[in-house]
Order: C-alpha cells, then sequence, then structure tokens
C-alpha cells in the first residue's frame, strides 16, 4: 500500500506537466484559453487573468449573425473561390468597444481588409470581469469568408407513429 502511495506521488506531479500546453514561440509562458463556464475565482491569480470571460450579447450566435450582416465578400476572393476564416485579435476595452485589430492569420489579402474593417464595429461586448470591475483584454475572433461560417441545419421529418 505504501508504494502505491509512492508511486502515485512521485507519477502525479510528472503527469500534470505532461497535459501542460506547449508554450507559445519565442515567450517562453504557457498560453492562456479562457472559455465560458470554465472560469474560477482564484486565491492568488495572475494580474491578467480574468474572472469572467468577456461575452459577446447573443453569444457566438449572435457573433455570426454580425459577420453575417456586416461582411461583403471580396470579388477578388469569390472569384478565386476562397473559403475560410481570417483570425483577428483585438483589444476588447473594459467599456465593451474593440479597438487596435491585427491579422494574426491570413487568408487573402482582401479578406484580412474586411476582416479589419468589420471587427471594430462589434461593439456592446460585456467585457471581461476581474474582482467584480471590468478590464481590457486581447481576444481573438476568427471572421468567417466563403460559406466557412455557415450553420448547416438539417430538418429532418418525423413520420406519426404507427399503433
Amino acid at each position: 500500500m505504501k508504494i502505491l502511495f509512492l508511486t502515485l506521488a512521485l507519477l502525479g506531479p510528472a503527469a500534470g506537466f505532461a497535459q501542460q500546453p506547449t508554450p507559445a514561440p519565442g515567450t517562453g509562458q504557457q498560453p492562456i484559453v479562457l472559455r465560458p463556464g470554465h472560469m474560477q475565482v482564484q486565491a492568488h491569480p495572475d494580474a491578467n487573468r480574468p474572472d469572467r470571460a468577456p461575452v459577446y450579447p447573443g453569444g457566438a450566435e449572435g457573433l455570426g449573425l454580425f459577420f453575417l450582416e456586416h461582411i461583403k465578400y471580396p470579388a477578388a476572393a469569390q472569384a478565386k473561390q476562397l473559403s475560410g476564416s481570417v483570425l483577428v485579435t483585438a483589444t476588447l476595452n473594459a467599456d465593451g468597444s474593440v479597438t487596435d485589430p491585427k491579422v494574426a492569420r491570413s487568408l487573402s489579402p482582401e479578406c484580412d481588409a474586411e476582416a479589419l474593417r468589420v471587427v471594430p464595429l462589434l461593439t456592446g461586448w460585456q467585457p471581461a470581469m476581474r474582482r467584480g470591475r471590468p478590464i481590457a483584454m486581447l481576444i481573438q475572433l476568427p471572421v468567417p469568408f466563403g460559406g466557412a461560417g455557415e450553420i448547416k441545419v438539417e430538418q429532418v421529418r418525423r413520420q406519426p407513429k404507427r399503433r
């Protein structure tokens, strides 16, 4: 029994390190991945880690509808039949506005320019919260082009049960 506890005590920390995400290239620090519903208040958190993640009105559906209404698919990208997402990083301010957008992953120059035009129009965010106060934070948004963000809903006709 002592051997089992000793083995677990020695392997436990090693298993924890094996599950850690790899550091971001060139920074030497572990990336922080924030997901709604998985936030928790910590006794001694990092100075930049929020207690609550930012939320767009309507959640992911509201964000998708916003992009659907505001993105103008560039003609050059349409001619090339480009499909995919432009990954944009931006600062979400404490007042819920988005500033300083930058392209983190490009699709094409035309799509990149359109994504940079649309992202600052995203207003009304509920900002990230830290100890009950809104804080500014860096966010990443995938901006879909060419059907990359379409939601496909399959409607199934249900047959009435036969008796």
